[in-house]
């Protein structure tokens, strides 16, 4: 009796093991998370700064004591984008792969605080570890001097970076290629910061992000920093797990590898013009920071939230809301081709590709509705699109909802 009770209980842990094994989702069978539960877990209970609901967390003027000002100050990386970019200079030789990664981590931060007000005069400080062995010194060069690039660049539509210096080191033993990161501060007045206070009758207008838009060079196919490692191991052949094992964790189970179809230099049409399928999802990170400077000069008193999407996709505002409110999103763009490659690539279902991906627009502003059609005309003289996306409802508890073709995907925090 006890040798079959202790069979059955074997069973029925092993079995439950495998069904959750099974329920999860690629993406986490990855070793990454959408939702960065663990991360917010951990963090729960820290102060959340002067404005708990801001899109970055604001300090007292530390800097200089003034209490009319606050500081703001941010971190972030280019994430598992920069593995792609390797395999896709390894394969072409194409340096100017590792110009889109600055831009990428750049961006990261400089959106997040251009979300609470913060569009110039910002201090930048980079820290990069790489693998010696493997990333050489030609391309440590053009990843150094893309900031310059980059900043001249913010600096003709009237965004002033300023670059302070950072940390470059050889640490192989901890980085299997290359990580590039920036963090990155400024100070701001506090009645200029914007506080995310979303209410019931405000619409969304959401900016594109994909196109060409005014400041870039080439068609940016519309992928942020977020959901790479999704994104790579589902387009791309398994045969670079075998050529490039330097390029991905080696404990993932080499299922879950990429699985996808194509090759790095396979070309796709798009917007008229032929693609490298490696080029279109290592599109840089849009900055949107030229439009929200713009954007503020003539609306901000007028606009109650400005969400990035980066990490979350089109879920991230949930995490954002007042208690009371609904947000629905029923008017979204039609996903690009990037995001229809992916889809198609991965098998994905539509609930996991709008919680992992930007799916069209990545930048969103909450405002009465009578003032949507300003956000609209300021983002399209910069040659982006925009358009009204959704709205907001009073509700008993905060929940995003997206409806695309005919389904509802409710999500909440």
């Amino acid at each position: 009796m006890n040798g079959r009770k202790r069979r059955t209980e074997l069973f029925l842990f092993t079995n439950s093991h495998y069904l959750r094994d099974m329920a999860k989702s690629k993406y986490e069978k990855r070793g990454v998370s959408a939702t960065k539960s663990e991360v917010h877990a951990a963090i729960e209970g820290l102060d959340k700064g002067l404005y708990p609901n801001a899109f970055c967390k604001v300090l007292p003027d530390v800097a200089a004591r003034d209490p009319e000002y606050c500081n703001i100050m941010h971190a972030d990386t280019a994430g598992t984008k920069t593995s792609l970019a390797y395999l896709y200079w390894k394969e072409t030789g194409d340096q100017s792969v590792w110009e889109g990664i600055v831009q990428d981590s750049l961006v990261m931060n400089l959106d997040d605080m251009g979300c609470v007000g913060a569009v110039t005069d910002i201090l930048i400080s980079s820290t990069i570890g790489r693998n010696k062995n493997l990333v050489p010194g030609e391309v440590l060069k053009t990843i150094i001097q893309a900031s310059q690039k980059f900043r001249d660049n913010m600096a003709d539509h009237g965004v002033d970076l300023h670059l302070t210096g950072g940390e470059t080191a050889d640490v192989g033993d901890i980085v299997r290629t290359i990580d590039v990161g920036f963090t990155t501060f400024a100070r701001l007045r506090r009645d200029e910061v914007v506080v995310n206070n979303i209410q019931p009758g405000d619409v969304i207008v959401g900016l594109a992000s994909y196109g060409q838009a005014s400041y870039e060079t080439e068609y940016n196919g519309g992928m942020g920093s977020n959901g790479l490692t999704s994104a790579r191991h589902d387009v791309f052949s398994h045969h670079y797990a075998d050529q490039y094992p330097e390029s991905f964790d080696p404990a993932l189970d080499r299922s879950v590898v990429y699985t996808g179809s194509k090759k790095l230099t396979d070309e796709v049409e798009v917007d008229g013009q032929k693609i490298t399928v490696g080029k279109l999802v290592l599109s840089p990170t849009r900055t949107y920071l030229p439009v929200l400077k713009k954007l503020l000069d003539e609306l901000r008193p007028k606009i109650n939230g400005i969400i990035h999407c980066s990490g979350g996709g089109q879920t991230k505002v949930v995490k954002f809301l007042n208690k009371n409110v609904r947000v629905i999103k029923d008017s979204l763009f039609t996903p690009p081709p990037l995001f229809e490659l992916i889809q198609r690539e991965s098998g994905t279902g539509k609930r996991e590709m709008y919680q992992v991906f930007n799916m069209g627009h990545r930048l969103e502003v909450y405002l009465p509705k009578e003032y949507a059609q300003a956000v609209i005309d300021i983002s399209r003289s910069f040659d982006i699109d925009a358009r009204i996306v959704g709205r907001v409802e009073a509700a008993d508890a905060p929940e995003v909802q997206i409806k695309v073709d005919g389904e509802t995907f409710e999500y909440t925090e």
